[in-house]
């Protein structure tokens, strides 16, 4: 069965393909805005099925008879009531961190996949708490310099350098990189 994966994510990406799952990245555009009032996991499934949808609709007006899974995700870090997505600078990232610097938080991944052509649909969020060591000025300047955190939800990386300011994580590791690897391979087994 053939696999899309709607987003442009180099680390999702790296997820599958080092499970051993082939795939084509089909990654569409979609408006990455909160709405107002809108909880993390709402939040996070919404852009997921979003992605998965323009996805769909792009692999079919392609090809009307093609078949297979289209995986979408969207992940964000949530640090107390604040959603952090991707920093847009590096003086975002430098807030985030510290933020995040000896608390814990959660990281939100919202997962949608549909089969194609009958347009059966899973969705879910899958939530990992993370803990963060306290993080001195110095380490805040120099991670936030190294670019590391740049496009990554909450400005940080696990499985880069900032895998040092981490202390203890709860739930699956995977998810805080961007995709819950198991979740999603006992969901297309259901399939």
């Amino acid at each position: 069965m053939k696999i899309w994966l709607a987003s442009g994510s180099p680390r999702r990406a790296q997820i599958l393909r080092d499970a051993g799952f082939l795939f084509e990245v089909r990654a569409p555009y979609v408006d990455e805005s909160h709405h107002a009032h809108e909880l993390p996991s709402d939040y996070v499934q919404r852009l997921a099925r979003e992605k998965v949808r323009a996805a769909v609709a792009s692999i079919q007006a392609e090809d009307p008879a093609a078949s297979g899974f289209v995986i979408g995700a969207d992940t964000v870090v949530v640090a107390g009531v604040e959603i952090l997505g991707k920093p847009e600078s590096e003086s975002r990232t430098r807030e985030m961190l510290r933020s995040l610097s000896g608390h814990a938080h959660q990281v939100h991944t919202g997962v949608a996949i549909v089969r194609i052509p009958d347009g059966a649909e899973e969705f879910f969020d899958e939530i990992t708490q993370v803990e963060f060591a306290a993080l001195s000025e110095q380490e805040i300047e120099e991670y936030a310099a190294s670019g590391d955190g740049n496009d990554k939800a909450g400005g940080y990386g696990i499985q880069g350098r900032a895998g040092r300011f981490v202390r203890r994580i709860d739930g699956c590791y995977f998810n805080v990189m961007g995709l819950p690897l198991a979740r999603v391979y006992q969901t297309l087994r259901d399939f």
